[in-house]
């Protein structure tokens, strides 16, 4: 068990990771957006350049990311592949309290 918590954090750490590199990437390319109305021509040409830059970038974080949690997500699978009745029993049980809590509003 002791194994399990540092790998949950460094899975947040992750996901913090990505979630703050995509909005300060949406960020960036709202400012270039704006900024591209009045261009034409070269300037035009130069802003996609950046655009097109930014995006490589958040395919190359995403990818980098999916990379980084494949070795959690094939721990999961094995898991759930070698103790197939205890998943079931948890997915019933989480069921049936979102199905209490549900029920009482």
């Amino acid at each position: 068990m002791a194994r399990k918590i540092p790998v949950h954090a460094n899975d947040d750490q992750i996901k913090d990771q990505v979630f703050s590199e995509l909005q300060a990437l949406i960020e960036e390319s709202e400012k270039l957006l704006k900024s591209s109305a009045s261009l034409v021509g070269d300037e035009a040409e130069n802003l996609r350049g950046q655009i097109a830059l930014k995006l490589r970038q958040a395919r190359d974080s995403v990818s980098s990311v999916r990379e980084r949690t494949q070795p959690v997500v094939d721990a999961t699978e094995t898991y759930i592949g070698g103790h197939p009745w205890q998943t079931v029993a948890i997915s019933a049980g989480f069921g049936l309290v979102v199905g209490l809590l549900l029920g009482r509003r």
